[in-house]
């Protein structure tokens, strides 16, 4: 095996001088693309400037003007690519390749040596000398095992003969582990991976990609893929990786603004933002559920998942009630056949007002949205109530672009403000009066800008009031809440959804029919309320939602046969696609078999042979010593790991804890808008740590007076998981029956005698 190491290293080395030449020719080609973008922006200013006063000058200059706009895109778009080449070279210079298999394919009598690495490599010969791990026969790596092997490819399935897989941890250009397996991954490289401390943000981990996670990745039938995996499963590199495989394999038609994401948190959005960069590829859009709701009812202060989380202890049964209720499928019924069935005089529209007077009366625009009954959907009607209060504003516009007013504006005009008004527009007209007409329309048009906007964005339609008319007819016992919250300009979560929906049935807008597919992470915290929501706005997207029903914090969890068959009904796919993730990678065996040992159905999760330490209790008998206890670790992991976080149940005990131990220790308090992990000690909230792993995870109380009940089980589940390396339990009093009805071999008790 030495001799072959040196034979390895060798075309590692050739690789490298390849890399290197081709490094050269790119920077070359990269700055004579920067100095030709320098000169055509240059070029574009000093055209930009040119005084003109005729109209023939100006069109001219308007040409011009044009022409150099477009040359500046193109060459800022020649040097991008060029750019991201450079990116690319420089990452394979220090790791070429981890993987290489050798095939031989059907009547073929010579077998091929390919390699396989983050991005493919060709030589001045279109030799290729990496293979994109993307690519259809890369798969061969991940899936196959020695022997016959098929593998999916445009064209269909092919078959090979795998006769041998190897694997490679390269650095700085040099071979530091290899050998050969018939698994996808072998333990030893993987252990290397785990073993290494978190950072601030998630890595690409290509290398390491299991055989089930591949299935996930590489899947291109199903309109709705569920992944349910067990905490630290891989589930969000999975989803990641899956969407630089969709962008390679559609890269056609597919680009990453038609690729949405729902993170948990804004931290998980940071946390993970350097993965798709990585390999290439450019981020896709991600938002929160909160920020989505907020961008689409401007206005108001929506209330977050998290701001919903913390208000559940102050909830009657009745409240509770109602709130499962609004987040059900049934409800989005309700709303739906309300809006098929709304008469036209039920409208709540509103008066259109420009400097103070009605442009357009509500009871006008009541009238008008009248006259177009009969077999129109509601889409086609408000439609066409739009399209005729344009053409009744035009009429308006035109009447005042010859007034006296606008006619003085047009003898003032700067070559600026003619630009300004000319647009992107090539316009020649045939005489003064000709130009004039054409400028003071364009005047009296940016005069009614507002009026405009305030009819496309449906303005004239009040949505709030038309919903609280809904909640008087069909669920009244929840108006009076919700018609405070619209006083003081804010509304409940589970009132977004249905709101929303009602709104865009009854407007036909909010619909996004360019996206291609929609992501939804932690999707357990989403209720179906909101999936159906979701499937109208994206209704042209295929739906990946990922998550694990024992982390569902705000609902009761679901089996996953179960929960896929009331989703694919819900957004009414075709085909679904379940896969399972039972393997925990994150933690090590230790804290991963203690975590299970909580669960009803444990059994089912698998823990990676990672050795550790046991997952330690720290039982003392008051609230002080637990202070104290928790001070001392606290201090202990921050001198042994890179991250340390202090997780607990709500905001108000992250905040009570750092009161108590800012003075003395580096700790910082996440919030629900922070985006960037603190060095030191973070203290959280579980809902923010979502997503998120870190190396020693202390948790303050996990006495039986905090968690004496099994319906918090996924709390103090949740909260364990997010720990790599160490977790601490700090207990004032007995512990949890959650954690004593456990075997005590799990985890090693330290008791601390009661101070006398």
């Amino acid at each position: 095996m030495e001799n072959e190491r040196e034979l390895e290293q060798q075309r590692v080395d050739q690789v490298i001088d390849e890399i290197q030449v081709q490094l050269k020719q790119t920077e070359k080609e990269y700055q004579k693309a920067h100095e030709e973008t320098s000169s055509v922006e240059k070029n574009y200013v000093q055209n930009a400037k040119v005084n003109t006063t005729e109209v023939d000058d100006r069109m001219e200059t308007n040409a011009e003007i044009q022409q150099q706009k477009q040359l500046v895109a193109k060459n800022i778009q020649t040097e991008q690519i060029l750019k991201d080449q450079l990116t690319t070279l420089t990452d394979l210079q220090d790791t070429p390749y981890f993987g290489r298999i050798d095939i031989q394919d059907p009547g073929d009598p010579e077998q091929e040596s390919l390699y396989i690495g983050t991005a493919s490599l060709n030589d001045d010969h279109q030799n290729f000398l990496i293979y994109d791990w993307r690519a259809p026969i890369s798969s061969v790596y991940y899936n196959g095992t020695l022997g016959k092997v098929e593998y999916e490819t445009p064209a269909g399935t092919q078959e090979t003969k795998l006769l041998k897989k190897r694997q490679f941890k390269i650095k700085a250009g040099q071979i530091q582990n290899m050998f050969d397996t018939n698994e996808t991954v072998g333990d030893e490289i993987l252990q290397d991976v785990l073993d290494e401390h978190s950072d601030e943000y998630m890595k690409n981990i290509v290398a390491t990609i299991q055989k089930e996670q591949n299935d996930i990745i590489r899947d291109t039938k199903s309109d709705l893929l569920l992944v349910q995996g067990v905490a630290g499963s891989g589930k969000t590199s999975a989803i990641l990786q899956r969407i630089a495989f969709l962008l390679y394999h559609s890269r056609d038609k597919l680009n990453a603004d038609q690729i949405v994401l729902f993170s948990p948190n804004l931290l998980f959005s940071r946390y993970i933002s350097d993965v798709l960069p990585s390999l290439g590829e450019k981020n896709m859009r991600q938002v929160t559920l909160y920020e989505f709701f907020s961008r689409r009812l401007q206005g108001l202060n929506v209330e977050s998942l998290f701001d919903h989380y913390e208000r559940q202890d102050e909830l009657s049964e009745t409240q509770k009630q109602l709130d499962r209720y609004k987040s059900s499928v049934a409800f989005m019924k309700r709303v739906k056949n309300y809006a098929k069935n709304l008469p036209s005089t039920n409208f709540e529209f509103t008066d259109v007002t420009f400097n103070g007077e009605i442009v357009f009366a509500k009871e006008d625009i009541t009238k008008l949205y009248d006259s177009f009954a009969g077999n129109l959907t509601l889409g086609h009607r408000f439609n066409n109530l739009k399209k005729k209060l344009i053409k009744q504003l035009d009429q308006i516009v035109a009447k005042e672009a010859t007034s006296p007013v606008i006619q003085d504006q047009l003898e003032n005009l700067s070559d600026e403000q003619y630009h300004e008004l000319l647009g992107e527009h090539e316009m020649e007209f045939s005489s003064y009066d000709e130009e004039q007409a054409y400028f003071g329309l364009q005047l009296a048009q940016k005069q009614y800008d507002t009026i405009y906007n305030a009819i496309y964005d449906d303005f004239f339609f009040d949505a709030y009031k038309q919903y609280g008319d809904f909640l008087q007819a069909e669920l009244p016992e929840a108006f009076a809440q919700y018609s405070k919250n619209i006083e003081y300009h804010r509304i409940d979560l589970n009132d977004c959804a249905p709101l929303l929906y009602l709104r865009d049935l009854l407007t036909d807008s909010g619909q996004s029919r360019s996206i291609e597919h929609l992501f939804i992470d932690e999707m357990q915290d989403y209720s179906l309320a909101q999936m159906v929501y979701l499937r109208h706005v994206f209704g042209a997207a295929k739906l990946t939602l990922l998550g694990d029903s024992e982390q569902a914090l705000y609902s009761k969890g679901q089996r996953p046969q179960e929960l896929l068959q009331s989703l694919a009904k819900t957004v009414k796919a075709r085909h679904s696609n379940l896969k399972l993730l039972n393997k925990s990678y994150r933690s090590t065996k230790e804290i991963t078999n203690f975590m299970k040992a909580m669960l009803p159905e444990g059994n089912e999760i698998e823990a990676f042979t990672r050795p550790g330490k046991r997952p330690l209790v720290c039982q003392v008998a008051t609230k002080d010593q637990a202070l104290a206890a928790l001070r001392h670790h606290l201090k202990r992991a921050l001198g042994q790991y890179n991250s340390v976080a202090l997780i607990t149940k709500n905001m108000p005990e992250s905040q009570r804890l750092y009161e108590e131990l800012h003075h003395e220790l580096p700790v910082t308090v996440l919030e629900e808008q922070d985006r960037t992990l603190p060095s030191g000690i973070a203290i959280l909230p579980i809902y923010l740590a979502k997503g998120l792993e870190f190396d020693c995870v202390v948790v303050n109380d996990v006495s039986a007076a905090e968690y004496p009940l099994t319906s918090e089980r996924g709390i103090l589940y949740t909260i364990c998981s997010r720990a790599m390396h160490e977790l601490v339990m700090i207990s004032a009093g007995e512990p949890s029956p959650l954690i004593t009805q456990l075997d005590p071999a799990l985890y090693a008790l330290e008791r601390t005698l009661p101070v006398k």
